[in-house]
């Protein structure tokens, strides 16, 4: 589980099932450091998956100019261009 950085904390609105929070709040002390905790393993998945993706493009992209540099393009020698 991510650690929670400690950093000012801010009041938010939020808009929750009754029912959830009612469970929530029999089964932890802090509702909003649970959520906190919750959200902040969220962005980091998040932050994570983005970077996996943009890993896996640039990957995609080297891997093109790396064909492309040494094959040229596909039906070139047909081209009137």
């Amino acid at each position: 589980m991510n650690h929670v950085a400690r950093s000012p904390k801010r009041p938010v609105n939020l808009t929750l099932s009754e029912d959830v929070v009612r469970e929530a709040r029999l089964l932890t002390r802090n509702l909003s450091e649970t959520v906190e905790t919750l959200l902040a393993d969220y962005v980091e998945a998040e932050r994570a998956r983005h970077v996996d993706r943009e890993r896996r493009i640039e990957n995609t992209i080297d891997a093109a100019i790396a064909h492309y540099e040494e094959f040229g393009i596909i039906g070139a020698e047909h081209s009137p261009i």
